[in-house]
C-alpha cells in the first residue's frame, strides 16, 4: 500500500459540505499542495493528529474554495495510515476540482471499499468488523443498524475468538497425544472433551439460527399482499404506506399488476407487493397480473393473505389458505367494522397468526406490527448480541458446526482420538475462515467489492 488514495467520502450532489479523504504515506505532502492555512504561521506538514486547520483550497494555482482540513496521524486513524479529510462546500464542481487537484499532486483514485480494506490489512479491524461497516451503511432500519453497530464494535469477532481459543487448546492437546505417544501425554477425559465440543457447537448453532432474523433486520423482507378481488389489499397497502400508492375502487380487477412500495413497520423494512386479485378471468391482461401474483406469493419472505370478513368463505379463499401452508404467512380478515360472515376455521393450520382488521378505518395495525415481528422472528432479537451478517460468514459457521458434530459423533462411536482431532482441526479452520484470519486474496476482494467508493 505505497500509494496515497483520494475519494469523495460524502454522497455526491448538492449539500452543505463535501468531504474529500486522503489516505496513504503521501497524504501530508499532497494536502500541503492543495491546502493553504489561513494562519500563515501554520504548516500542514507539522500538523498533529486530531487537529484541524482553516484555510483555502488551491487548484492549479488559484483559490478554489475555503474550508477545513482535519488531520489524523498513523497509526491512529481509520485506515491506520496518515489520513487527511478536506471539508469544502458541497456540490460536485468544487469537490471534483479538489479531487483532481489531489490527483495532480500525486494521489490516485480510491477503489470501492479501499479505505476499509486498508483498515483491515493494517490490523485496525477484523474482517467481520469490516463487513459490518457496509451493513451499517445500508441498514434498512434502526434495529438493523443496531445489529451492524454491534458487529462493528467486535461482538462477533470476540465470540468467535473465544470459541477458537477453546478449540486451539483442545487441538493442541489432541495433537500432542496423537503425535508424541512416547512423551506420556495424558489423554483427554471423554467428559471434558465432550463438554468443550458441545459448548462450542451450541454457540455456533445459536449464531446460525439467528442469521435469518438478523438478515430481515438488516435487509428487510419482501411481503406479498394476496387475496381475492375487493378484499382490501390495495387499501391495506395505502394504509401501511401512509399515502394513496395504489388505486382503490369497488370494481373487481382494478389492480392488474404488482404494485411495489417499501415501508417501515416497527423496526422492520417491508418491501410490499400489492398483487392482482386471485380469481378466474377471461381478461388476458388481468390473467397475466394474476399469474404474477401467484409467482410473487411463492417468492415472498412473508405473505399477508387478506380475506373479506363481511362475506362468506369462497373457493378462492380456501385455495389461498392451502397455498399458504408451511409458509411464513399471516391471515388478515379485513372489514371488521362490517357484519361478519367469514368462517375463520378454514384458516386453521395454514397461518402463523390470524387477525381481524379494518384497513379502511386503520384498525388493527398495532396487532399486525406485533404479528409481523413474531412471525419473522425479530420480536425478541437482542440487537447487541453477536450475529452473522452475510452468506460468507454463514457458510463458514455451517462448516464449523458440521465438523464439531462429526467430532462428537466420532467420540460417541468410540473412534480413536486421532479421528476426533481431525474434526477439531476442521472446525478450527472454519472458524478462522469466518474471522478472516486465513482469508485468501480472492475472498478479500469479493468482500470489499460490495463497498461504495469513499468508504
Amino acid at each position: 500500500m505505497e500509494t496515497t488514495i483520494v475519494a469523495l467520502a460524502t454522497p455526491p450532489g448538492a449539500g452543505g459540505i463535501a468531504v474529500v479523504r486522503l489516505s496513504g504515506p503521501e497524504s501530508y505532502p499532497i494536502a500541503q499542495a492543495v491546502f493553504r492555512p489561513m494562519n500563515e504561521e501554520k504548516r500542514v506538514m507539522e500538523a498533529k493528529g486530531y487537529t484541524a486547520l482553516f484555510g483555502h483550497f488551491i487548484a492549479r494555482g488559484k483559490v478554489l474554495d475555503e474550508g477545513v482540513a482535519l488531520f489524523f496521524r498513523a497509526p491512529r486513524s481509520y485506515t491506520g495510515e496518515d489520513v487527511i479529510e478536506l471539508s469544502c462546500h458541497g456540490g460536485m464542481v468544487i469537490a471534483q476540482s479538489l479531487i483532481e487537484a489531489c490527483i495532480d499532486a500525486g494521489a490516485v483514485p480510491a477503489g470501492p471499499g479501499e479505505y476499509t480494506k486498508r483498515a483491515f490489512l493494517n490490523g485496525r479491524m477484523s474482517l467481520t468488523q469490516a463487513e459490518a461497516v457496509m451493513d451499517l451503511i445500508s441498514a434498512a432500519g434502526r434495529q438493523g443498524a443496531a445489529l451492524a453497530e454491534s458487529a462493528l464494535n467486535g461482538a462477533l469477532a470476540r465470540q468467535i475468538e473465544g470459541y477458537k481459543q477453546q478449540l486451539v487448546q483442545l487441538a493442541g492437546h489432541l495433537a500432542a497425544w496423537v503425535d508424541f505417544p512416547e512423551e506420556d501425554v495424558p489423554a483427554l477425559e471423554d467428559d471434558a472433551l465432550r463438554q468443550t465440543l458441545e459448548t462450542v457447537l451450541f454457540g455456533v448453532s445459536r449464531l446460525i439460527e439467528g442469521y435469518g432474523a438478523g438478515a430481515v433486520l438488516r435487509q428487510g423482507v419482501d411481503v406479498a399482499i394476496v387475496g381475492s378481488p375487493n378484499v382490501g389489499k390495495s387499501t391495506l397497502l395505502n394504509l401501511l404506506a401512509g399515502f394513496d400508492r395504489a388505486i382503490v375502487t369497488p370494481i373487481a380487477g382494478t389492480t392488474r399488476d404488482v404494485v411495489e412500495q417499501a415501508v417501515m413497520l416497527g423496526g422492520v423494512r417491508l418491501n410490499l407487493f400489492d398483487t392482482a386479485g386471485l380469481r378466474e378471468t377471461g381478461d388476458v391482461v388481468e390473467a397475466e397480473g394474476i399469474r404474477r401474483s401467484r409467482r410473487k406469493l411463492e417468492e415472498a419472505g412473508l405473505v399477508l393473505a387478506v380475506f373479506d370478513g363481511s362475506s362468506p368463505v369462497t373457493r378462492e379463499d380456501r385455495e389461498l389458505a392451502d397455498a399458504c401452508k408451511g409458509r411464513r404467512a399471516i391471515a388478515l380478515v379485513n372489514k371488521s367494522d362490517l357484519d361478519q360472515q367469514f368462517d375463520e376455521t378454514v384458516l386453521e393450520g395454514s397461518f402463523a397468526r390470524v387477525l381481524r382488521i379494518s384497513a379502511g378505518r386503520g384498525e388493527g395495525m398495532a396487532q399486525l406490527e406485533q404479528a409481523v415481528e413474531q412471525v419473522l422472528g425479530v420480536a425478541d432479537l437482542d440487537t447487541s448480541a453477536p450475529c452473522l451478517v452475510n452468506q460468507r460468514q454463514l457458510a463458514a459457521a455451517v462448516s464449523a458446526r458440521g465438523a464439531l458434530q462429526e467430532a462428537l459423533d466420532a467420540l460417541a462411536a468410540g473412534f480413536g482420538l486421532d479421528a476426533v482431532s481431525v474434526c477439531v482441526d476442521d472446525a478450527l479452520a472454519a472458524l478462522c475462515q469466518l474471522a478472516g484470519e486465513d482469508a485468501s486474496e480472492s475472498v478479500i476482494e469479493e468482500v470489499f467489492s460490495k463497498f461504495c467508493v469513499g468508504k
